[in-house]
C-alpha cells in the first residue's frame, strides 16, 4: 500500500488500542496536522500521540498486546527521554510521548490544558482527537526547534508562526505561556538569546543550534528539574547507550563490544570538544 496510506491506517489502529482500553492520546503532528497550520505537502513519516501520563503504562501494554514491539525506550531516544518508538509490521511506527519537549509544566497539568481545548481530525476513518489549533502550532514550533532537519524545521516555523494572524500568534504566545514553554518557543523563532537566565537556555541553544556531547550532558544537567534528577543525569553520563548501539550495528552488540564502547565514549568525546573548541576560536581570530 502507499506509504502515506500506511501511516494513516496506523494512527487509525493506534486510536482503536486506546479506545478499546480507555486511555486518552492526543494525535501530533503529520496527518493530524490542520491544512491551516502545516504547508503544502508535508506528510507525516510515523504516528506520533501524547498520552495522559498515568495511562501511558496501559497503552504500551496494549499496544504490545497488539503486535508492535519495543524499538526504541524512553531515555535512548533524545535528551529529554520524552517518547518511547514501537514497531508493527503493518502499520509502521508510533512514537508515545509521555511529555513534550519544552513544555516546563508538569506532564499531567500540561495533558490536560492540551485536552481541554483538543479537537478532532478524521484519519482513515477513525476519530482522532488532536490539540486545538494553537495546540498544533505549539507542538510543530516546539519539535522545529530541535529538529534535525533545519530546512524542514524552518518550513513548520514559518508556516505555523510566520504566516499566522496577530490573534493566531497571540493565542499561541497564550498557550505556550500557560505550558512554560517560552524558551522552547524562543529557540525556535530566534529570540534564544533573550532567555539567558533561565535553566534549561543552554539545552535549547545545544538542540537547536548544535554542540557537542559533553556541552549537551552538561545542559541537561543544568536544566534538570530537581537536584535527585540532576545526580541521576550525573551518573547516567558515562553508561553506554545500549539501544543506541544496538541500531548503530544493526544487532546486539557483544559484553565485550559494551565493555570497549565505554571506555571509547569518553576518548571519543574529549577529542570532539577540543575539535569544536580549536575551530571556535579559529573562527573568532
Amino acid at each position: 500500500m502507499p506509504f502515506s496510506v500506511r501511516v494513516m491506517l496506523g494512527h487509525a489502529a493506534v486510536q482503536r488500542v486506546a479506545d478499546l482500553n480507555a486511555v486518552d492520546i492526543l494525535h501530533l503532528k503529520g496527518f493530524a496536522l490542520d491544512d491551516t497550520v502545516s504547508w503544502e505537502g508535508r506528510v507525516g513519516s510515523d504516528v506520533d500521540v501524547l498520552v495522559r501520563p498515568d495511562q501511558v503504562g496501559r497503552l504500551l501494554g496494549a499496544l504490545s498486546a497488539s503486535g508492535w514491539n519495543w524499538s526504541i525506550g524512553f531515555e535512548a531516544g533524545s535528551p529529554f527521554g520524552h517518547a518511547a518508538t514501537l514497531l508493527h509490521e503493518v502499520w509502521g511506527y508510533v512514537d508515545v510521548h509521555r511529555h513534550y519537549p519544552g513544555i516546563t509544566l508538569s506532564p499531567a497539568a500540561a495533558f490536560d490544558e492540551l485536552w481541554r481545548e483538543r479537537g478532532e481530525s478524521q484519519i482513515a476513518g477513525a476519530r482522532c482527537p488532536v490539540p486545538s489549533l494553537a495546540g498544533q502550532a505549539v507542538i510543530l514550533v516546539l519539535h522545529a526547534a530541535r529538529s534535525e532537519d533545519k530546512s524542514r524545521g524552518q518550513r513548520d516555523v514559518d508556516s505555523a508562526w510566520g504566516r499566522a494572524t496577530p490573534q493566531q500568534r497571540q493565542d499561541v504566545t497564550e498557550l505556550v505561556a500557560r505550558l512554560g514553554a517560552e524558551v522552547a518557543l524562543a529557540a525556535a523563532i530566534g529570540n534564544l538569546d533573550a532567555y539567558q537566565d533561565r535553566s534549561d537556555h543552554d539545552l535549547w541553544k545545544v538542540v537547536s543550534r548544535g554542540g557537542t556531547r559533553i556541552e549537551e550532558w552538561w545542559a541537561r544537567i543544568k536544566a534538570a528539574p530537581t537536584m535527585g534528577a540532576a545526580i541521576r543525569l550525573v551518573l547516567r553520563a558515562p553508561l553506554v547507550n545500549v539501544e543506541h548501539l544496538t541500531i548503530v550495528m544493526g544487532r546486539t552488540p557483544t559484553r565485550r563490544e559494551v565493555v570497549k564502547e565505554f571506555f571509547a565514549r569518553p576518548v571519543r568525546g574529549l577529542r570532539e570538544e577540543w575539535r569544536v573548541r580549536h575551530a571556535r576560536s579559529a573562527g573568532s581570530r
